[in-house]
């Protein structure tokens, strides 16, 4: 779930093109698979560097390619501060 200061955008137009375009990239480059696993499909497109409140309305960090891959969930839930599930694995045993 994105944190409330990046809600906006993750809701707007220039970062739903920014995103569709690095998928289409990827899928031309390997078929769409996981940059971090290289088994599974891609699910979602991570930030390398975390956003941030401060870095949130830099361009450089929130829409270059350089800052960007393509991850499975079981991949993108392993980076520190995405574990959704996590928390919820944790409580169940």
């Amino acid at each position: 779930m994105a944190k409330e200061f990046a809600k906006q955008v993750y809701k707007g137009r220039r970062w739903r093109k920014c995103r569709k375009a690095y998928i289409d990239q990827r899928i031309l480059v390997d078929g769409g698979l996981c940059e971090e696993c290289h088994e599974r499909l891609g699910y979602i497109v991570h930030h390398k560097v975390m956003l941030t409140e401060v870095n949130i309305s830099d361009p450089d960090i929130v829409y270059s390619f350089e800052n960007l891959e393509y991850v499975c969930k079981q991949c993108h839930d392993q980076f520190e501060g995405h574990g959704v599930g996590k928390a919820i694995t944790a409580l169940v045993k």
